[in-house]
């Protein structure tokens, strides 16, 4: 950058000092910070400097977003957000089963290492934990949504209890992947078999 431009980004700067330029440039750095903490990063080891280096940008492209590293880490736990799974509605354990595979793809997989590197942080950090309860809380409705429908079609027991099966359902996933312990299920069954040991309780 020569020297004209430097003086007219330094003006931008003053001008809207925290206004985002380019969402493309938003976008590189929470996936920078996402990055990082995938590989096992803690929240704490985390710094502007390594983010600004695995992004490409400078220190003062990501000051310009956001004040703090704190506020940064919110905005990337927000960024994990993805579409919810569409479901077929035919039956209850069709669509549990493509609600857990949902939980197994790539992606959430790569989120599930970086929610284990978070997981000080949301205990210490109120803003935090708050985010991450948005980021899960639709997931889990879609759950309570498919739970309900099913007592109401018949397929499930009508006194049965839809937040503790909800967790009943996705507990033991992130059991298997943010605390790694080895459920001894192959990673092919793991959905038919945790619905299917499930509903065995839960069935009409």
């Amino acid at each position: 950058m020569n020297a004209m431009n430097s003086s007219t980004a330094a003006g931008q700067e003053r001008k809207a000092p925290g206004r985002p330029r380019s969402a493309q440039a938003d976008e590189t750095i929470l996936d920078a910070v996402l990055a990082l903490l995938g590989e096992g990063q803690s929240a704490a080891a985390v710094s502007i400097e390594a983010v600004a280096a695995r992004a490409g940008v400078g220190k003062a492209t990501i000051y310009r977003r956001w004040p703090n590293k704190e506020a940064l880490l919110i905005d990337a736990v927000r960024a994990m957000k993805g579409p919810l799974p569409e479901l077929a509605g035919r039956s209850v354990r069709e669509d549990l089963i493509a609600l857990i595979r949902a939980n197994r793809t790539p992606r959430a997989q790569r989120h599930s290492k970086v929610i284990a590197c978070l997981m000080p942080e949301l205990l210490r950090d109120d803003e935090l934990s708050r985010m991450y309860r948005d980021f899960i809380e639709p997931r889990r409705e879609v759950t309570r949504q498919v739970l309900r429908r099913g007592i109401e079609t018949g397929e499930l027991r009508p006194d049965l209890d839809v937040e503790l099966t909800q967790v009943m359902l996705s507990a033991p996933g992130m059991m298997k992947s943010i605390l790694r312990f080895d459920l001894a299920i192959p990673d092919d069954e793991f959905a038919e078999t945790l619905v299917d040991a499930v509903l065995r309780g839960a069935s009409a």
